[in-house]
C-alpha cells in the first residue's frame, strides 16, 4: 500500500479502515514499512513491537465504529507506561524495564482502537527541550537532520513530521510538546492542569506535566483530546470537562477575541528574526480575521521566577531518578547517568525541604499576577522559541563547563513556554510559518484556564486561513 496513506489524518485513517477502504493490518504495516524506510535516517524510535501491533491489526474488521480503530500510533518513552513493551525514560540506569500494566492514556487510546507500534526516542528523563540522550543517541529532524526536532518529545514529533505515522503521544512539563511541535512543523497542544492525567504515575508537587498528542491538524488534537480528557482515581487536580467537546469546539468560529502579542522575551534573551516575523505575520492575520490585537504581555519578575522554576525542576530530578530505579528493579546506579542527571540529583540531595516549599510558594503566587493578564485577554500570542530548531549538539558543555551550563543554554531557547506550565493554562503551538531556510516556525497561543476550546477553535480558524498540513519535510513519506 502507498505510504501517503500515512500522510491523512489519524480520523481519516479510521475512517477507511471503518469503511473497508484499507484494513488495519494494512495501515500498520504501511506503517512499519515507513519507520524501516525513514528511520535509520531519522532515529524516532527507541522499541518496536510488530508481530503486537500486526496481531492487533488482524483482531480488527471493518465497520469497527471506535474513533481511532486501526490507527498506528506511538507512544513517548517517558511518563507513560506500556503493558508489556519496554520502557526507559530515555536512561540507562532503568535497563529494558516493562511495565505491567498501561498509564491511563495509553490505555484510552487502545480502548478508542488505537494500535501501538513502539516507543520514540526521548532525553534522559525528559530534562532537555532536545532529544539527545547517551543511551539511545539523537534524534534528527525530518526539515534538516542537521538540527534537532525539539524534546523532549522529540521522537514523537520527528515520527509525525517524516509521515510515519499521523498521531503520537507527548507529554509537556516546561515545554516538552509545544517545542518539538515548534521544531517539526506540528500542532502541539499543552492541555490545561488536570485535564489529561497522568496515572498511575504521580504528579509532580504543583502539577508542571500533563500529556497530549502531537499531530498535523487540529481536528486530530481535538479528537485526540475529546479521548484523553478526564479523571483518574486519586489525581490531584482535575479540570471541568468541555461543555461541548473538543471537536466541535474546533468546528465552529471563535467569535471576536482579545489578543495580546509579543516579539520581546520575559527574560530579555535575543529573539531570532524568524520567529519575531511568525508573530507579527500571525498577529496581522488575526486582525485580518476580526480579532482585536494589541501589543501586551502579562507581569513577569523573570529573575525571581526563574531562580524559583529551577529549584523545583532540580530538587524533582533526584527522586524522579531514585523511584524508576526502584520500580526497575533495583537501586539508582549514579554511574549509569548521564553527567547532566547525574549533577541535578546532587543538587536535589543539597536542597532544603524549606527552600524547596519556598519556591512552590512563590510560583503559586506569581502565577496570580501573571493570570491577572487573562482578566483584560482571551489569547496570549508570542514565539514559541527564540530561536528555530537548534543544531544537533548545540547545548552540550563547552571545555571547562559543568553539565549544568546546558540547562542555561536551553533556557536562552525556550524564554515563552515554562511559565504557562507553572500557571497551569492551556497553550499550543501552531506551524503558521517557515523560515528562508524552508525550517518550520511555531507560533504560541496561550488561553484562559479551562479555554482548550477556545484555543482549539481560534487554532482551526488560523488553520482554514493559512493551511500547513501539505508542508512536507525533505525526508518523508512522501518522499
Amino acid at each position: 500500500m502507498p505510504e501517503e496513506i500515512l500522510l491523512r489524518s489519524a480520523r481519516d485513517q479510521a475512517a477507511a479502515v471503518r469503511a473497508g477502504e484499507v484494513s488495519a493490518r494494512e495501515l500498520v504495516e504501511t506503517c512499519l514499512s515507513a519507520i524501516e524506510r525513514l528511520d535509520a535516517e531519522l532515529n524516532a524510535f527507541v522499541t518496536l513491537v510488530p508481530e503486537r501491533a500486526l496481531a492487533e491489526a488482524d483482531a480488527m474488521s471493518a465497520g469497527d465504529s471506535r474513533p481511532l480503530a486501526g490507527v498506528p500510533v506511538a507512544i513517548k518513552d517517558i511518563l507513560a507506561l506500556t503493558e508489556g513493551i519496554r520502557t526507559t525514560f530515555g536512561m540507562r540506569a532503568t535497563g529494558d524495564w516493562v511495565p505491567s500494566m498501561d498509564s491511563a492514556v495509553v490505555r484510552r487510546l487502545r480502548e478508542a482502537g488505537a494500535i501501538v507500534v513502539g516507543k520514540t526516542n526521548v532525553p534522559e528523563l525528559g530534562i532537555l527541550p532536545v532529544t539527545e540522550p547517551h543511551r539511545f543517541g539523537a534524534t534528527r529532524n525530518p526539515w534538516d537532520t542537521a538540527r534537532t526536532p525539539g524534546g523532549s518529545s522529540g521522537g514523537s514529533a520527528a515520527a509525525v513530521a517524516a509521515g510515519m505515522l499521523s498521531l503520537a503521544h507527548g507529554n509537556d512539563g516546561a515545554g516538552s510538546i509545544r517545542i518539538p511541535a515548534s521544531c517539526s512543523g506540528l500542532v502541539g497542544l499543552k492541555p490545561g492542569r488536570g485535564t489529561i492525567s497522568v496515572a498511575p504515575v504521580p504528579n509532580d508537587t504543583i502539577g508542571l506535566v500533563t500529556d497530549g498528542v502531537l499531530s498535523r491538524t487540529v481536528d486530530d488534537t481535538a479528537l485526540a483530546l475529546d479521548l484523553l480528557a478526564g479523571y483518574e482515581l486519586g489525581d490531584p487536580f482535575l479540570a471541568p470537562p468541555s461543555a461541548e467537546g473538543f471537536t466541535a469546539a474546533a468546528a465552529r468560529e471563535p467569535g471576536r477575541l482579545r489578543i495580546g502579542y509579543a516579539t520581546e522575551a520575559p527574560t530579555g534573551v535575543p529573539i531570532h528574526p524568524d520567529c519575531v516575523t511568525a508573530v507579527e505575520e500571525t498577529a496581522r492575520l488575526l486582525e485580518s480575521l476580526g480579532h482585536e490585537v494589541e501589543q501586551a504581555s502579562p507581569q513577569l519578575d523573570p529573575e525571581r521566577f526563574l531562580e524559583h522554576f529551577t529549584r523545583i525542576w532540580f530538587a524533582d530530578v533526584g527522586p524522579g531518578a531514585k523511584t524508576l530505579a526502584a520500580v526497575a528493579g533495583g537501586e539508582l546506579d549514579r554511574a549509569q547517568l548521564e553527567p547532566l542527571t547525574r549533577q541535578l540529583v546532587e543538587i536535589a540531595e543539597a536542597t532544603s525541604a524549606s527552600d524547596y516549599i519556598g519556591s512552590v510558594s512563590y510560583l503559586r503566587t506569581a502565577s496570580r499576577v501573571l493570570l491577572a493578564f487573562w482578566a483584560d485577554h482571551d489569547v496570549w500570542l508570542t514565539p514559541t522559541l527564540a530561536q528555530p530548531p537548534l543544531e544537533i549538539g548545540a547545548l552540550e558543555p563547552g571545555e571547562g563547563e559543568q553539565p549544568v551550563t546546558m540547562l542555561a543554554k536551553a533556557g536562552e531557547w525556550i524564554p515563552f513556554t515554562p511559565p504557562i506550565n507553572v500557571t497551569g493554562q492551556p497553550a499550543i503551538s501552531l506551524p503558521l510559518h517557515h523560515s528562508d531556510a524552508g525550517l518550520p516556525i511555531g507560533v504560541h497561543l496561550v488561553g484562559p484556564h479551562g479555554g482548550e476550546d477556545l484555543l482549539l477553535s481560534l487554532s482551526a480558524q488560523l488553520e482554514a486561513a493559512r493551511p500547513w498540513a501539505e508542508r512536507r519535510p525533505a525526508v518523508s513519506a512522501s518522499t
